[in-house]
């Protein structure tokens, strides 16, 4: 070989050497190695899922017994290329260019069902490990298959695969081309491991933290595994590693997010699997996890929550649980903010909002809003909200928003980091006097519903109340429940004198039919307004209220009393043919309604309207009681008997729930009464400007009718349904878009 070299080398022809030698070898493998690498992993191969180990084992043990042999060829060529020019360094070895021919010329553009093979060379392989990791000392008797290779125990091929599997791992990595074979089917295997173990082992299940146990799992099983592919690759391996753990905390996340909701409804107990989901956008900041929770959130609210099938209470509560979970997620409060606009949209349009807020509050037994009012923390309002109190907080603590805060949203971040649930509940309207309103009239309807004069309770939940909206704004309450206590004095001055009064003079002890009463005494202007009814009582029952008044002008000087006869109660006795007495407490007009019936049996709806000076359909719903009770029945169409002779049950007659109505106006007739402040201003405009568009009305009220602490506000919605309610009403014309008054006469 020396005298054939320096014969070249005489020439100047030593470079054809090492040409010549990688020409040939390109030519070997593209003719040769190339289709009998390829001639075994056929297509076909995949419909033998059984044949894949030991034919891929195979195929890569040819390739690796050639590359063998071309390596040795590499030997002699570099010992040609230090004789020819010993002096010379190459960047470059013979063994290094010859694998780099190897990828390019067999791995090139490799057949689309070459992945697939090696997936399940692999898939297979991880699945004998996974299943020998976790295998217990003791085997079931009932089982006859290994979970590993899937063939009866006494068949079991699990050792022979991780034989192969080392083997084949090796040999591919001594050609040069383990990572190019196996890199995209091994990340893909772990994956899908990944994503199957953690929704197996995690979905559904709240109260446990599983990050720890994750990690463990894929520091044992999965890397292990891995190291075992990539033996002699450890900076392979290290890079692997912090991109699986990447990956297995956005696919825990994602999970997590798919189920947020219920992890909401669920809370606090569902709180360690807030704490993994909030480790998990920690570590993974910049992953666009925040948008997908934002989005993904929003929607299952939107679909599972906001529409008329779910109760407000329920709303509220899930709301609720929301405030609580999202700012243990994030304390910056901005997934708060951006998640539950919607929620707050909606139950502004609610109309029980308010009333369910105010009721929780103040209900008996344990609700989230009660135990918050209990911790006696002032409202924070967002409009209360200014730069001094920002400039009060210690600026080593401050934290900046993150980037996807809506600065438009609120006055700043103070106010989503320090409201508490009442105050972000409150800001819902923007406004407390709702809240404080609704409670007036709820305490009102409580105080008019009990009538032994008790306001223990009452009054503890005012004091509350005062901590939280403000000892002015609950002035009224304080004298409605003063009226309770002063009405309890006077009805005892009263009785002590009617006593005496009896004492002394004969001829009132003789009337024995007078009617005890014992009034509730409401300063009017304190109190919200009454639902309204007509009714003309009997004139014993309004002898009695006479009697009463009388009693209350000589003690009270130059104060007297207006009485709302359809509201309060009575305790009256009813006795039947036979001795039967019932014992029944009733509104006043329901015992107006059946004292009329002492006079005679049968009654027309007219007869009884005209005598009771009401209207008939407001007497039709209250006789419904007394049919309940038996004690009358419809004879015929509007005309009704009195039924002494009771013969088992009563009927089974629908009460209607009028007569469970409150004693307050509803708040829409409140809201209808408030709204006729603004009916003087607006004629007055019309008068003097003729026309005008509903947004110029608009301005003009809140100029002059909107201003000072106690006037109503209104918004252009609800201004506009008033206007069209008006028009209905004939009293405005619209045209061309503007409001007119109707000329005279028209």
């Amino acid at each position: 070989m020396n005298a054939a070299v320096d014969i070249l080398k005489i020439h100047h022809q030593e470079s054809m050497i090492e040409d010549r030698f990688w020409d040939e070898l390109q030519r070997d493998l593209r003719e040769r190695v190339s289709p009998m690498f390829w001639s075994h992993l056929t297509k076909d191969l995949l419909l033998e899922p059984t044949n894949i180990v030991p034919t891929f084992s195979h195929a890569v043990n040819e390739l690796h017994s050639i590359l063998t042999h071309h390596l040795a060829c590499c030997d002699k060529l570099e010992w040609v290329r230090t004789y020819v020019n010993p002096s010379k360094k190459y960047c470059k070895s013979g063994q290094f260019l010859m694998q780099r021919y190897f990828k390019a010329i067999l791995f090139f553009i490799p057949p689309a069902h070459f992945h697939d093979i090696v997936y399940q060379f692999y898939s297979k392989a991880f699945k004998v490990f996974h299943t020998s990791a976790h295998s217990n000392d003791e085997v079931e008797l009932e089982t006859i298959k290994c979970d590993g290779c899937s063939l009866e125990l006494d068949s079991c091929q699990c050792s022979d695969i991780m034989k192969t599997f080392h083997v084949v791992n090796r040999q591919l990595n001594e050609v040069g081309v383990l990572e190019r074979v196996s890199g995209e089917s091994v990340t893909a295997i772990i994956h899908q491991r990944i994503k199957h173990h953690i929704e197996q082992t995690c979905q559904g299940n709240f109260e446990v933290s599983y990050l720890d146990n994750l990690e463990k799992w894929l520091n044992t099983v999965v890397l292990n595994w891995l190291s075992l592919v990539y033996t002699q690759e450890g900076a392979s391996i290290s890079a692997f590693k912090d991109r699986l753990f990447h990956y297995m905390y956005q696919t825990y996340a994602q999970v997590r997010i798919s189920e947020l909701f219920n992890i909401i409804v669920e809370y606090p107990e569902s709180e360690p699997a807030l704490n993994d989901l909030k480790t998990c956008m920690i570590s993974i900041e910049k992953n666009n996890l925040r948008t997908k929770l934002v989005s993904s959130l929003k929607n299952a609210l939107e679909t599972r929550l906001l529409h008329p099938g779910v109760n407000t209470s329920d709303i509220l509560t899930a709301y609720i649980s929301a405030i609580r979970a999202l700012r243990l997620l994030d304390p910056s409060g901005v997934i708060l903010e951006l998640v539950c606009e919607p929620v707050r949209k909606y139950l502004r349009s609610r109309d029980d909002t308010v009333r369910s807020v105010v009721a929780s509050l103040t209900e008996d037994g344990s609700s989230e809003l009660s135990e918050e009012l209990c911790k006696g923390q002032s409202l924070v309002l967002e409009d209360t909200l200014d730069s001094e109190d920002e400039d009060e907080t210690d600026w080593r603590a401050w934290t900046p928003d993150p980037v996807d805060a809506d600065t438009d949203a609120c006055r700043g971040s103070r106010s989503r980091r320090t409201s508490d649930i009442i105050s972000m509940l409150v800001n819902i309207y923007g406004s407390k006097e709702l809240f404080v309103n609704e409670y007036r009239t709820l305490l009102a309807d409580r105080l008019l519903t009990q009538y032994d004069y008790n306001t223990q309770r009452e009054i503890r939940y005012l004091e509350l109340l005062k901590l939280r909206f403000g000892e002015s704004s609950l002035h009224y309450c304080e004298v409605m429940l003063k009226d309770v206590a002063d009405s309890k004095r006077i009805n005892s001055l009263i009785a002590e004198k009617n006593e005496k009064t009896e004492d002394g003079d004969e001829e009132v002890a003789e009337k024995k039919d007078a009617i005890a009463v014992s009034g509730m005494l409401l300063s009017a202007q304190f109190w919200p307004p009454f639902r309204e009814e007509k009714v003309e009582l009997p004139e014993v029952m309004q002898a009695s209220l006479q009697k009463y008044k009388d009693a209350y002008e000589e003690l009270k000087g130059n104060r007297t009393l207006t009485w709302r006869p359809h509201l309060g109660l009575m305790n009256i006795e009813i006795e039947l043919k036979g001795g039967k007495i019932l014992d029944l407490s009733v509104s006043p007009v329901h015992a107006a309604i059946i004292m009329q019936f002492q006079e005679k049996n049968k009654w027309t709806i007219d007869g009884l309207s005209s005598a009771l000076h009401m209207p008939s359909s407001s007497l039709r719903r209250k006789i419904t009681y007394w049919q309940g009770q038996g004690l009358l029945r419809e004879d015929s169409t509007d005309t009704f008997i009195l039924v002494e002779e009771q013969k088992g049950k009563s009927l089974d007659v629908l009460v209607e729930e009028d007569d469970m109505e409150s004693a307050m106006a509803s708040s829409h007739d409140q809201r209808e009464e408030e709204l006729q402040v603004f009916w003087s201003y607006i004629v007055g405009m019309l008068t003097n400007l003729e026309s005008l568009p509903l947004e110029r009305i608009h301005s003009m009220l809140k100029m002059f009718a909107m201003q000072g602490p106690c006037s109503t506000e209104c918004s252009l919605q609800e201004l506009k349904s008033f206007l069209d309610r008006k028009v209905k009403d004939q009293k405005l014309m619209y045209n061309s878009g503007v409001y007119r008054l109707p000329k005279p006469g028209n």
